[in-house]
């Protein structure tokens, strides 16, 4: 998506050559017009798959999910948390994810009652690296014997492997914006 691309290059900075910090717009800080921009592209690329559910892991993915909710239809949006709060009393499906960004590992989790067998999900990523979040996420649906229709990602890393290792175990990927490299301070996108 050229917008992003765009933006990307405009705002977005490489710290070394795996980091691209964007929290002046997509991360810390929100840019709600772009956002209405990347939500209806999604839905342009997903729409006609039928979702009834959209899933996303705190904090980061919960702004852009939902903006992407009005264009689904205002399909329910669900966010996996990090840690169990004190309210979540129910049962819930957990799976491990580990944090590029953080370089922590700890177990997502979404309640039973948010995810069920009858649930089309599409999940959004904010930043594809290795993978691991939407595949926690990707793993929290099948536990719940739902369907995962496929994984938006708003920022890809492809040099970092992910959207390889989750098309190879079968999912639908699609990244709005894909980084092939990041090198002498410059960020290199996939035509």
């Amino acid at each position: 998506m050229e917008l992003l691309k765009q933006r990307i290059l405009k705002d977005g900075t490489e710290i070394g050559t795996e980091v691209v910090k964007v929290d002046s717009f997509l991360n810390h800080q929100l840019d709600i017009g772009l956002f209405m921009a990347l939500g209806k592209e999604i839905h342009r690329r997903f729409g006609h798959l039928g979702i009834n559910k959209i899933l996303t892991i705190e904090a980061s993915g919960i702004g852009i999910a939902a903006i992407t909710a009005i264009y689904f239809d205002l399909v329910p949006v669900v966010f996996a948390k990090k840690a169990q709060p004190n309210t979540m009393t129910e049962e819930f499906y957990g799976a491990p994810v580990k944090s590029f960004t953080k370089g922590t590992v700890s177990i997502a989790r979404v309640s039973k009652n948010y995810l069920n067998a009858n649930d089309k999900v599409l999940i959004i990523d904010d930043f594809l690296a290795h993978g691991e979040a939407a595949a926690g996420l990707a793993n929290l649906v099948e536990q719940a014997g739902g369907t995962v229709c496929g994984i938006a990602a708003i920022i890809e890393k492809e040099f970092q492997g992910g959207s390889k290792k989750l098309r190879d175990a079968g999912y639908l990927v699609d990244s709005l914006a894909v980084i092939t490299k990041v090198e002498d301070g410059k960020i290199y996108f996939k035509d």
